[in-house]
């Protein structure tokens, strides 16, 4: 990972391998009325797998919350692989792949990467990287390779 200046604020960018890329992607259009949700996992600073997780939230088309039971078998899946959270995904089905304020407020992972999906495109997938820090975002540039 490297970090870059630009337009005044640092900004990282941020290697994913297109197989992953490609399961979130298809993940979203699996569900695409919904907020599909998971997490990715990283061995040495590499992101090397996706966990799906089951969204709960009481508005799934515009909320995303994953289930508790899901969540934490995948994260001790990951510390028993001796692999490391690396992004927190979701979709937006009809909103641009910004943070949401609602996705804003609800950052818990400041040093975690996150990555939106949006289903609001016409033809095109739209996949972009942020971290949300102390209410704040910062755009991560993602390359797909």
């Amino acid at each position: 990972m490297s970090r870059l200046r630009y337009k005044d604020h640092t900004m990282n960018t941020i290697s994913i391998p297109r197989t992953l890329a490609n399961q979130i992607l298809s993940q979203a259009q699996q569900h695409p009325s919904t907020e599909a949700c998971g997490l990715v996992s990283a061995h040495n600073g590499q992101p090397n797998r996706i966990y799906p997780v089951h969204n709960v939230a009481n508005d799934p088309q515009h909320l995303f919350e994953m289930d508790p039971e899901i969540l934490i078998d995948s994260i001790r899946d990951m510390r028993n692989q001796g692999h490391e959270l690396f992004a927190i995904y979701h979709s937006h089905p009809e909103s641009p792949a910004r943070p949401s304020a609602t996705d804003l407020a609800l950052a818990n992972y400041p040093d975690t990467l996150y990555l939106i999906v949006s289903l609001n495109t016409k033809g095109v997938l739209d996949m972009r990287g942020f971290y949300l820090r102390q209410q704040h975002i910062e755009d991560v540039e993602l390359v797909i390779k």
